[in-house]
């Protein structure tokens, strides 16, 4: 069976629009988040992460050749033009395959444009024939599981040699939809979110593209190599999650047998941390079934709030920043534990051996899905 590995990667958000600006911003502990006042968006002001005007300005000039790409699809088109510019091998077009993850996608251009343009299958293929590729691409919508659902897909794909290389892109742009949305639920923060933490109050949202490319055959040595990944929808709730977190603990154990790994073996974990009073407990409940109290977990939304479809994606880009430089990632806003199980979040950036990393993400439905990466001499 064919291996699955990461040989580039892009991340655009508020923290800039590269991985490399993203992690020295994480380095340097800087968070995106801040307080917006935009009536086009809110009636008050509200907390958000989002890429900057001097941030859009430098992908618009780096996209002006496709210039009829809605924003949404040329934030996309950047990160994995981006990515792909980062790796030196031979991604023959006939071999490569494109897979967009997004929640929303043009949703903000709803009674602007025509239907059609605001499928999300009508972005994917420009987006993919802007990269040059021929395979029609696939389109992973999945709420906030997406990203990692994503990987999941590419993965098999690359294990049943249907392609030798995919580009995984999570994107979604910051909306008054969304918003308005999450506001109905009285869920967004009025501060910056607080993973874990007893005093959270919520979501953050953000805006974010990101992009791992992966292939079965590196001509370069590889980032990092995608083990395994499983999911599971325990159907519980139209939006909350599981009260135990059995559906998520099953999940994680699933991943981890695939990849041949115990508890033990992993080294990090990147939660998926929206801060939420459920969602952080049933997580933390999940880690406790699996046996994984000990390990370092953190939540990377404290820097860029929860970007929906890119999340899976971008948390999983950082994560393989952090094996390549063998460095836990701090957990912003993390001062005391605010769930029930113990949980070893990490505080302060340090450095370790960093082997195996689990990655998580839950969403609405009683959706769950799991990926595990390793070094890329991982047999």
């Amino acid at each position: 069976m064919n291996k699955a590995y990461a040989v580039a990667s892009n991340i655009v958000s508020a923290l800039g629009i590269t991985t490399a600006a993203n992690w020295s911003a994480v380095a340097a502990g800087r968070t995106g988040i801040r307080q917006y006042e935009d009536a086009s968006l809110s009636n008050t002001p509200f907390m958000a992460s989002k890429p900057g005007p001097d941030h859009w300005q430098m992908i618009y000039e780096q996209t002006k050749e496709n210039a009829s790409l809605s924003p949404f699809e040329r934030l996309a088109f950047y990160s994995a033009k981006d990515a792909l510019s980062n790796y030196e091998g031979d991604l023959k077009a006939a071999e490569t395959i494109f897979i967009l993850s997004t929640t929303k996608g043009n949703i903000e251009l709803l009674g602007q444009e025509a239907d059609e343009k605001l499928l999300l299958s009508h972005s994917a293929g420009l987006i993919s024939k802007a990269l040059g590729l021929q395979a029609t691409p696939i389109v992973i919508s999945h709420a906030c599981v997406s990203g990692v659902i994503a990987l999941d897909y590419a993965l098999r794909l690359l294990q049943s040699g249907r392609y030798k290389n995919v580009i995984v892109t999570g994107c979604d742009r910051f909306s008054r939809f969304v918003l308005s949305g999450f506001q109905s639920f009285h869920a967004i923060s009025k501060e910056a979110c607080r993973p874990f933490d007893a005093d959270r109050k919520g979501i953050t949202l953000g805006e974010a593209a990101a992009t791992i490319v992966l292939t079965s055959e590196p001509q370069q040595r590889p980032m990092a190599r995608l083990l395994s990944a499983a999911t599971s929808n325990d159907a519980n709730h139209i939006s909350g999650p599981s009260r135990t977190g059995e559906e998520l603990a099953m999940t994680i154990k699933r991943a981890m047998a695939a990849a041949g790994l115990e508890a033990g073996d992993i080294d990090m974990i990147s939660a998926h941390g929206t801060a939420t009073v459920y969602n952080d407990e049933m997580e933390a409940k999940a880690f406790g079934l699996s046996g994984l109290t000990n390990s370092p977990v953190h939540s990377f939304k404290g820097y860029t709030g929860h970007t929906l479809g890119a999340a899976g994606v971008m948390e999983s880009a950082i994560s393989i920043e952090a094996i390549g430089r063998q460095l836990l990632i701090p957990s912003p806003g993390y001062a005391s534990s605010g769930v029930s199980e113990p949980l070893n979040v990490t505080t302060e950036m340090q450095a370790t051996e960093i082997n195996h990393v689990l990655k998580t993400a839950s969403g609405f439905g009683g959706c769950n899905a799991v990926a595990v990466w390793g070094r890329p001499t991982e047999s």
